[in-house]
């Protein structure tokens, strides 16, 4: 096959319905935009957004976000995917949960009578007219986020391309988390130790003492409310006074 009509047959695959070449196209545009300077709420909107719009077999979409072994819901598209969470976190059964428990991609083709969801597939059908569902980890090799959450309104709505698009628009959410939120750590602790710095001063001043001896007295003050290093910190560069 010559390398013209190798272009053109190329060009005329599909993946989820959507020519193979405006795939590539927008998943390069998807991973520029996450890029964007934002904060985390901000990535999640655009990310999960940017996924409807691609995938002509989602009619809605959200995040299930994992913090301090909780689950929560970041994101959704649509109001009904709040609720349809919110259930899944008070029953503690649905693609979501399963997901973040077995880490692991979970998909149903029809959730009303999908028989490991007996109350929470029922549920979201009848009120939500949820049908398919398409549930994928946000997962790096140090973290689980939680879980990219994909619904529709039809049965059997997500084949095995709308599986490879969804996991190559899940990488690229993930990968903007995590970049971010090393961002955000940094810029944090640049800004733990500018305060810290500044309470050190305030005290080497009024006490006439060493930086050692200064950070000293943080960490005793510290020890004594049971409270975080930089929390003292923080309250003597405000109020000019350590905690009694």
């Amino acid at each position: 096959m010559s390398s013209e009509r190798r272009d053109e047959a190329q060009d005329d695959q599909e993946l989820g319905g959507v020519p193979a070449a405006e795939v590539v196209t927008t998943m390069a545009e998807y991973a520029r935009e996450l890029t964007t300077p934002v904060d985390e709420d901000e990535r999640l909107e655009l990310g999960v957004a940017m996924v409807v719009e691609l995938m002509d077999s989602c009619d809605a979409a959200g995040v299930t976000m994992i913090e301090k072994g909780h689950l929560s819901t970041a994101a959704p598209t649509a109001e009904f995917v709040a609720r349809a969470d919110v259930l899944q976190h008070e029953l503690r059964e649905g693609p979501c949960v399963d997901t973040v428990r077995t880490q692991s991609t979970v998909i149903s083709d029809d959730v009303g009578v999908d028989r490991r969801w007996p109350r929470w597939g029922p549920a979201v059908a009848e009120q939500f007219g949820v049908k398919s569902m398409l549930s994928l980890l946000l997962y790096t090799e140090e973290s689980s986020y939680g879980a990219l959450n994909l619904y529709s309104v039809e049965a059997g709505s997500f084949g095995s391309d709308d599986i490879v698009v969804a996991h190559a628009l899940a990488a690229h959410l993930t990968a903007a988390l995590a970049d971010g939120r090393r961002l955000d750590n940094r810029a944090a602790a640049l800004v733990n130790r500018t305060v810290i710095g500044q309470a050190e001063g305030i005290l080497m001043e009024r006490h006439k003492i060493t930086a050692d001896d200064a950070f000293d007295m943080l960490r005793r003050a510290s020890q004594r409310k049971n409270r975080k290093l930089v929390s003292i910190a923080e309250e003597l560069t405000r109020t000019g006074e350590l905690p009694a």
